[in-house]
């Protein structure tokens, strides 16, 4: 046991939160509230876009904590969405801001795939940019 609870939970929350203040310093926001629905709503819309099994892989990747976020809401059978456009992907990311834009929303989007490339093996990230179109891999940046 950690001082503060179980080890295995303190490390997911302290990993979770280098997270959210590495996509904060992405963006610039300096709102770590709006980097986590960020982050949210980026890896549900990355999720909806990929196979199951393509899913599968990527999730396991994820911290435990964040992984819970990915697949807050997940439903296999409705998977890959049929809507595969740039402005689809970025529209179902905007839902989460409706109340407080988020001003330039690729570049907000980008700063997840970002984040995701600095923790994800390269491989599992080739796997998932190529499940994209090419119009939504525009928004990963190279």
């Amino acid at each position: 046991m950690s001082a503060l609870g179980h080890r295995l939970i303190d490390d997911t929350v302290h990993e979770t939160n280098a997270w959210l203040n590495r996509l904060d310093a992405l963006t610039g926001w300096g709102d770590k509230n709006r980097a986590y629905r960020l982050l949210r709503a980026t890896l549900h819309a990355i999720r909806d876009h990929l196979g199951v099994n393509e899913c599968a892989d990527l999730g396991a990747q994820l911290p435990t904590l964040i992984r819970g976020i990915y697949y807050e809401g997940f439903h296999p059978a409705k998977q890959p969405v049929k809507e595969r456009t740039k402005a689809g992907f970025v529209a179902q990311v905007q839902k989460a801001f409706e109340t407080d834009p988020m001003g330039d929303a690729e570049e907000a989007i980008g700063a997840v795939f970002r984040l995701l490339s600095e923790h994800v093996s390269p491989g599992e990230m080739e796997d998932v940019t190529r499940s994209f179109t090419m119009e939504i891999r525009q928004l990963i940046p190279g």
